[in-house]
């Protein structure tokens, strides 16, 4: 089992752990801040060092509870000591972009019921999917600047857990597909204080300032009742 330490600070850059499962170059540890990927986030990047070597980590993947660091050059031993270090610069933008899309998907889901049906977060840029008709241009305009709105307000984004009973009472799924593991009777929900809160295994900014400001800079159509739009921050 790994204890997944950016669940509770996404701002941890470096950490402390030990090797409790190996299989060519790839190790277990039993605790990492590293984010395996999932929901549209993808796995971070860094390097793992320890009394006489290093690696850089190429990948990851979560598989039960355990955690899977995927390095390239020489692996430690399993029970060895290692310091993990995130490339930070990149979970940060990543960071920004999860959060721009959480009040993206709040504003049009308030703006026009729509839910999410995909979604992709990169370094550079982000999209989302909705199951929306009309992406017109004036629409369009609309939800950007109300992003916008909520993003200059500086609205705290907490963390909080809800049992299953009390999840299910709130109406805090905005995926066209209720995608919440069924057997989870915890579940992690990131709030926009005072506008909008979403089931979420991410990491995200502590406050929409650090979002800085959302551009659309692109608009599909793909398909019938499914809507892309593209976003950049700036």
């Amino acid at each position: 089992m790994t204890e997944l330490l950016y669940l509770g600070d996404g701002y941890l850059r470096e950490f402390d752990a030990s090797v409790t499962a190996e299989r060519g170059q790839e190790i277990v540890l039993d605790r990492t801040a590293f984010f395996p990927g999932g929901g549209g986030q993808p796995p971070d990047a860094g390097r793992l060092r320890w009394s006489g070597g290093e690696a850089r980590v190429a990948g990851l993947k979560k598989d039960d509870d355990a955690v899977w660091h995927i390095l390239e050059g020489v692996v430690p031993r399993m029970g060895q000591q290692v310091r993990g270090a995130l490339d930070w610069d990149r979970r940060y933008a990543i960071m920004r972009y999860h959060s721009a899309l959480h009040v993206l998907v709040g504003t049009i889901y308030h703006l026009h019921q729509a839910l999410v049906t995909g979604g992709a977060i990169y370094p550079d840029r982000a999209r989302m999917d909705f199951a929306l008709e009309d992406l017109s241009r004036d629409r369009v305009a609309a939800i950007e600047a109300e992003t916008n709105r909520v993003i200059r307000e500086a609205r705290p984004i907490l963390v909080r857990w809800m049992s299953r009973e009390e999840f299910e009472r709130a109406d805090l799924v905005r995926l066209a597909k209720n995608l919440v593991p069924p057997e989870l009777s915890r579940i992690r929900v990131i709030e926009i204080e005072g506008f909008d809160a979403q089931a979420d295994g991410g990491t995200h900014v502590a406050n929409t300032r650090e979002i800085g400001r959302l551009v659309a800079t692109k608009t599909e159509n793909k398909g019938k009742i499914n809507r892309r739009l593209e976003i950049a921050l700036v």
